[in-house]
């Protein structure tokens, strides 16, 4: 009896490590899934605050949680199975998907980069001059996860790409993971950014100097922030969009232009100090110069589409 119970405990023991080691997997899994896609989060981290400004102070979190409810869904009710079930029976269309979504990134940074070029973006002044009202947030609650949509179905098939040769139940766990961690930490870093000049202002009007000081500070810093967010954002969806669409070409034996990039990188930077890092550099940078292209190409074809010319 006593040996079967050791054999028993063994046997619990030896299943906890397996487990413990399976969630080990998984973590390291999710983790080089959701670097990957960085730069699709950077955007949509970028994009949001504007969906909750022009709104009362009240109403802000309340609306960031709207959305972040959106976006679960998106990510965990509709994309997920969607991509389970062609990563089991269609795995080749993984990458024209991940082609697609890159050709968009490409196209809507081209886009971004053109329109700051003609200098007819939106500004956020403009933006808080909307009267909000009910019928108001909800309409920009459901544009909010419409955008989030698109942005988390490529952040997802991003993620989908680096576990592919894993099991069902790997990818499965990875892709849940990737999709509430990353949703956690945008929508999270969303609600600090649009509070921050709330944060800012009462400490300018209460406490010492000092305290008084850093509000100052910090209301006069976050529409700087926003602003280098939305173009750290530009520039991660050019260079992410180029990159996995030069990846997808050489995948069909198309790879001429990412082999010509690559090796000029590796021979511009190898007789610098610190090459590894002027490499990536210059590869990023020929990334987004091809995102900027194809991105610019697909938009000026769209000005061709009947009913699109006057929407670009």
């Amino acid at each position: 009896m006593p040996s079967g119970l050791f054999a028993l405990l063994d046997d619990v023991a030896t299943i906890t490590k397996v487990a413990a080691a399976s969630i080990d997997d998984v973590g390291a899994a999710a983790s080089k899934a959701g670097v990957k896609a960085a730069g699709v989060v950077v955007d949509d981290t970028a994009v949001t605050p504007r969906y909750v400004t022009g709104f009362t102070p009240d109403r802000e979190l309340p609306i960031i949680w709207r959305i972040t409810k959106g976006s679960l869904f998106n990510k965990l009710a509709l994309i997920l199975p969607v991509l389970l079930l062609l990563s089991t029976f269609a795995e080749w269309a993984i990458t024209p998907l991940l082609m697609l979504g890159g050709s968009y990134l490409c196209f809507e940074g081209a886009e971004k980069l053109l329109h700051a070029l003609r200098k007819d973006t939106t500004s956020l002044d403009e933006d808080a001059a909307i009267v909000a009202d009910a019928d108001h947030e909800e309409r920009m609650v459901k544009g909010a996860v419409r955008t989030d949509f698109i942005l988390s179905a490529e952040i997802m098939v991003i993620a989908l790409n680096e576990v592919l040769d894993e099991h069902l139940a790997m990818r499965a766990a990875t892709l849940a993971i990737v999709a509430v961690a990353i949703t956690i930490a945008v929508y999270g870093v969303v609600g600090l950014i649009v509070k921050m000049d709330d944060i800012g202002l009462h400490m300018a009007r209460n406490g010492s100097a000092a305290r008084r000081a850093i509000g100052r500070g910090l209301v006069t810093l976050m529409p700087r922030l926003l602003a280098a967010l939305a173009t750290i954002g530009t520039a991660a969806m050019l260079w992410v969009g180029g990159q996995i669409v030069l990846h997808g070409l050489d995948e069909y034996g198309l790879g001429a232009i990412g082999h010509a990039l690559h090796d000029g990188a590796h021979a511009v930077a190898g007789g610098l100090p610190a090459a590894g890092v002027w490499e990536w550099l210059i590869n990023a940078a020929g990334a987004g110069l091809f995102g900027v292209l194809l991105g610019s190409a697909i938009a000026g074809a769209l000005h061709f589409v009947p009913g699109k010319r006057a929407e670009h």
